[in-house]
């Protein structure tokens, strides 16, 4: 369980942070270099979710849905210094129970 969790975080890390690269590439006038790494990170996040142990690309993918909410709350707060807001912190907490009994649901 451990090690799903920290394929999650990493891939959530590395489409935020590609993401972010590339909108300051663009947004921001940052240089080209930026729009690269960005773009490369954001290759690397397109492999990283398959190294998960779950049969279902359809329920990996949901889950991390989850996990981004999360990351992106915390990014924002960190990177951005945007402190979030109770609502902010409700829903995150609300993804991660479902994000919880997606995957860790007892099934038959």
């Amino acid at each position: 369980m451990l090690l799903s969790i920290l394929i999650f975080v990493v891939a959530g890390l590395a489409e935020i942070g590609g993401g972010y690269l590339v909108w300051l590439w663009l947004r921001e006038s940052k240089p080209l270099w930026y729009g690269i790494m960005g773009s490369i990170i954001l290759i690397l996040y397109g492999i990283i979710p398959t190294l998960q142990s779950f049969p279902s690309f359809g329920r990996v993918y949901a889950a991390y849905g989850g996990v981004f909410i999360i990351l992106a709350v915390l990014w924002g707060w960190v990177i951005d210094k945007k402190t979030p807001d109770l609502y902010d912190w409700t829903g995150a907490v609300v993804c991660v129970i479902g994000v919880s009994i997606m995957l860790w649901a007892p099934r038959g």
